[in-house]
Order: C-alpha cells, then sequence, then structure tokens
C-alpha cells in the first residue's frame, strides 16, 4: 500500500487510518458486504502466508455465519427456530446455540435492557411506522408479553434451542456482528497475525497490536449531535458505538429512535450516543445498546462494575458521561474541553 491517511465515515465511527510504508510488515485490506453492511478487515500477514487467502477465508467465515444467523431469510436456521416457537427443542447449529446461550447471558447481566427476543417490538413498530403512527394501546401489550430471554431455552452440549411460548421472535441485530468479529479474532490469531483491524459498519469494531509506526488503531468517535466526541486508540481490545437516534421517525409530534427498550417495549426518545470497549466484540456490541436503555447513570453504573469493560455515553447537549477507566483504556483524545464529563 502506498502511504496515505484516510478519513472513512460511517455510523458512529470514522476510521482514522495511515497505511504502511514499504517495508515489512505490510499491511493488506479488503472490505465487501456482510449482514446488511460493509466488513472491512486490515492485517499483516505472517511471512510465507497468502494475504489474499487469509481474507477470503475470513470472509468466507462470515458469509456463512451470516447464513445462519439472519431473519432475512426464511431458510435460515434462526428463521427456523422462530417459526418453530412454542414447539419445543429444536436442533440448531452450534454457533447459534452458542450465540443465544451468550445472548441471554447479557441479558441476565443487563437486567433485561439488552435482550434479543425483542423481534415482536421490532416488526409490531416497523409496521407502525409504514402506518405514519403508534401501536394499538393491546397489540402492544400482546407483543410485550412475547418478550423475555429467560423464555430461551439452550443446550450447547446437545445444539438445541428452544424459545418457550409461540409468537417469540429471535432477532440477532444486537450482536451477531460482534461475535462474528470474535470468530475472525480466532482465526487471525491462530494464523500466526500480530496486527490487524477489523471493521463492522464502523460501528463494532476489533484491534490487534498496532499498525506500523504508530501505538494503536485509531478511530473518531461521533458524538450524538452529528459531530465528534474525539479520537480512540485501540489495541489488542474490542469498541462498538450505538446511537439512540441514528435512525428515527416521527410519531405525534415525537421523535422515536430505532432502539427499543424491551422492559417497556417503546423505542428511546432521548438522542444518546454510546461507546463500549470491552474484552470481547459480543460483549462490546451487547453492552453498547443496553447503556442506550439504562441512561446515563445506570448506564455507567453497570460498566463500572464489569471487569475490563469502560464506556461513554454523551448525549445531544455535549454532556459526556464517563467511566472513571475510560480515557485511560483508548487513550481518549477529547475534541472539546472536557466540561460535563464525569463517571
Amino acid at each position: 500500500m502506498s502511504r496515505a491517511r484516510a478519513l472513512v465515515a460511517c455510523g458512529g465511527l470514522l476510521l482514522v487510518a495511515t497505511a504502511a510504508p514499504s517495508a515489512p510488515p505490510e499491511l493488506r485490506s479488503d472490505g465487501r458486504r456482510a449482514m446488511g453492511t460493509v466488513l472491512e478487515i486490515t492485517l499483516a500477514a505472517p511471512d510465507g502466508s497468502s494475504p489474499e487467502a487469509l481474507l477470503d477465508g475470513l470472509f468466507a467465515e462470515v458469509s456463512r455465519l451470516e447464513g445462519i444467523f439472519t431473519n432475512f431469510d426464511d431458510a435460515s436456521a434462526l428463521s427456523r427456530l422462530n417459526r418453530a416457537a412454542g414447539s419445543g427443542p429444536q436442533p440448531v447449529p452450534a454457533e447459534l446455540a452458542e450465540i443465544l446461550a451468550v445472548s441471554r447471558s447479557w441479558w441476565e447481566v443487563t437486567g433485561g435492557a439488552f435482550d434479543v427476543t425483542v423481534g415482536p417490538l421490532v416488526a409490531l413498530w416497523k409496521e407502525a411506522e409504514r402506518a405514519g403512527g403508534a401501536p394499538e394501546p393491546d397489540r402492544l401489550a400482546a407483543a410485550r408479553a412475547r418478550v423475555g430471554s429467560q423464555r430461551i431455552r439452550v443446550s450447547r452440549s446437545d445444539a438445541t434451542a428452544e424459545l418457550a411460548d409461540a409468537g417469540m421472535s429471535v432477532d440477532l441485530g444486537g450482536i451477531a456482528k460482534g461475535y462474528a468479529i470474535d470468530r475472525l479474532a480466532d482465526a487471525v490469531r491462530a494464523a500466526g497475525v500480530e496486527s490487524a483491524f477489523v471493521s463492522f459498519g464502523q460501528s463494532s469494531l476489533w484491534a490487534l497490536g498496532a499498525p506500523p509506526d504508530a501505538p494503536g488503531w485509531r478511530v473518531l468517535v461521533r458524538d450524538a449531535a452529528d459531530g465528534f466526541a474525539g479520537v480512540a486508540t485501540l489495541r489488542d481490545r474490542a469498541l462498538s458505538v450505538s446511537g439512540s437516534l441514528g435512525q428515527w421517525h416521527v410519531v405525534h409530534g415525537r421523535r422515536r429512535g430505532h432502539v427499543i427498550d424491551p422492559r417497556s417495549g417503546e423505542p428511546l426518545a432521548r438522542p444518546l450516543q454510546s461507546a463500549v470497549t470491552a474484552p470481547t466484540a459480543a460483549a462490546a456490541e451487547a453492552l453498547s445498546t443496553a447503556v442506550l436503555v439504562l441512561g446515563t447513570r445506570a448506564g455507567i453504573d453497570l460498566l463500572e462494575a464489569l471487569p475490563g469493560t469502560e464506556g461513554l455515553l454523551v448525549d445531544a447537549e455535549g454532556a459526556r458521561f464517563t467511566t472513571r477507566g475510560w480515557s485511560q483504556a483508548v487513550a481518549f483524545e477529547w475534541f472539546a474541553d472536557e466540561a460535563g464529563a464525569g463517571p
């Protein structure tokens, strides 16, 4: 790659990348469509290996996982499980059993703020949006009654899963990209790679080592007012960002976002941007959504209680709320004075 500096905008982050000089290790990059967005992988392949073959294998693995986890394909394993809700345990691929078990554990940790069984609410609010209004109270109550990850039953040893009640529906959109990144991280390490950066739609990221001549992989983190909060430097950690009103519509004169509180059944209305760094990309992705639902105080308290996890919340007025170790964990460089920041 030639020496170049690039800013690529998408979602909550901008990747600030400086290409390697013409000396080993050489960085190789590729980007392809996956899971409804763009997956970008940059890595320094070990001596004697083919970077093209390694990249092709990584993208193929994500494509395989997408075929299991998508709910946009009636033939996917997840779609089949959703259709069998209320019909007892079903055989599922090992990966689906694993991600369901992980998702249920995060439901427990977050007190229900993260819940993959939110599918009936997502479908109801999409229908209401197309009609230009809000769901009828009785239909909202009926959808809420079908939400709750305590009714997911998984046996990873037998590779079976069950959605206990008819009408339940799992949506893995809030964790599937992070889970896929964690699988890629395992493969990259096993291949002997020491420097890599994986980005899913610039919202779920993972960094291994650092690029040549830099302390880490630098990304610009957006705020909740379509500006930028600052720059994070990642090394050997995952980062996920989420926004409560990244996609929104107006119902009865009130803005409603695309993130739904599984506990109330209502879309979030307060503009917030979150950024969470955690030991795994699946954890970071689940938590970046959960803290939006919990809000600034409870969200930060949750992150403070989890080892190896740090985070940032920014509202539309520019107020900042961080865990005590956030700035140190990602060497965060604020773009403005830190007035209003705090744990």
